[in-house]
């Protein structure tokens, strides 16, 4: 029979595990690292197996380990489920949200977004962390990341949250002194900045007779940010391939222009992703919800002001 001291060993384990980390799972749980990690030498040698392989930079889980977690995960996941059961019955939220997202995204629509939401569950919780490139949000201890474009396949689940679209941008004075591209061919002659996340033939891709057309597009300028490409378009330093978010208020206010319409099928996702659609914890469940009738109206809203 399953003794009930063995109970927060195996939790701990799991928080171990999820997190990649002995620290952070001291951190999550407010208890000492050393303690955490007796702790879990402790079940090893109740168990007879060693669960984990440790090192100085890396902590990894054996065969015997991973076996082990999975179903500390169901364990973890029922206390967590029991636990948002009962904070329900006071119809309140509780605890700690971790959120990525990428940086303009964030800045320009997502922290009104999270305040709306805390101002409805002041119970809860969001540490917002901003990235522009793909992060992993089970070694980062994440809860929801937000990510906009086409994902790739994998194992995580991912909610659309709105939609928007890819426009080609480009300052006034910069179109008066290049001239205005009429065709995708066109670009060759302009200067066509990168979006170092993206590859080149991805990124100048139109529609042509026979299919996609892809621009062997060039230019002087890249950056990993397109927060820093809006900077430089506006700047006059040539064209820029944005989310019509991020410069819908810059056309209308003529300070962008946009170029090539109707030439382009852009269409992206903006999508809510978390590791596992099972046991999702009560308040996660209630920020994608919540996510979802927040930005119901965005594309309309973008593309018009676009």
């Amino acid at each position: 029979m399953l003794s009930i001291d063995i109970l927060p060993s195996l939790a701990l384990f799991a928080q171990v595990v999820r997190l990649r980390s002995f620290s952070a799972a001291a951190r999550e749980s407010g208890i000492a690292k050393s303690a955490v990690s007796r702790r879990v030498a402790q079940l090893e040698e109740r168990l007879g197996v060693r669960l984990l392989l440790r090192s100085t930079r890396a902590v990894s889980v054996t065969d015997e380990g991973l076996r082990v977690y999975e179903h500390c995960a169901v364990l973890v996941g029922a206390a967590s489920a029991a636990e948002q059961a009962a904070g329900a019955t006071r119809d309140t939220l509780r605890g700690m949200l971790r959120v990525n997202a990428p940086v303009a995204f964030a800045q320009m629509h997502l922290a009104a977004a999270i305040a709306l939401f805390l101002e409805r569950h002041p119970g809860m919780e969001i540490a917002l962390a901003t990235d522009d490139r793909i992060v992993d949000i089970v070694e980062g201890g994440l809860d929801v990341v937000i990510r906009i474009g086409r994902l790739r396949d994998s194992g995580l689940v991912a909610r659309k949250i709105a939609t928007d679209r890819l426009v080609i941008c480009a300052s006034p004075a910069y179109l008066a002194r290049k001239g205005e591209p009429g065709s995708p061919a066109d670009l060759l002659q302009h200067n066509c900045l990168h979006y170092t996340l993206v590859a080149r033939d991805a990124e100048w891709r139109f529609r042509g007779k026979d299919g996609p057309l892809n621009v062997p597009a060039w230019g002087n300028f890249e950056a990993a940010s397109g927060t820093v490409l809006r900077s430089a378009a506006l700047a006059g330093l040539g064209l820029a391939v944005l989310p019509s978010f991020m410069v819908a208020d810059d056309v209308a206010a003529g300070r962008l222009a946009l170029v090539l319409e109707r030439q382009r099928r852009a269409e992206i996702g903006i999508y809510a992703v978390v590791a596992h659609r099972r046991q999702m914890p009560a308040r996660v469940r209630a920020f994608l919800d919540f996510l979802s009738a927040h930005f119901r109206g965005f594309a309309a809203q973008t593309v018009a002001a676009g």
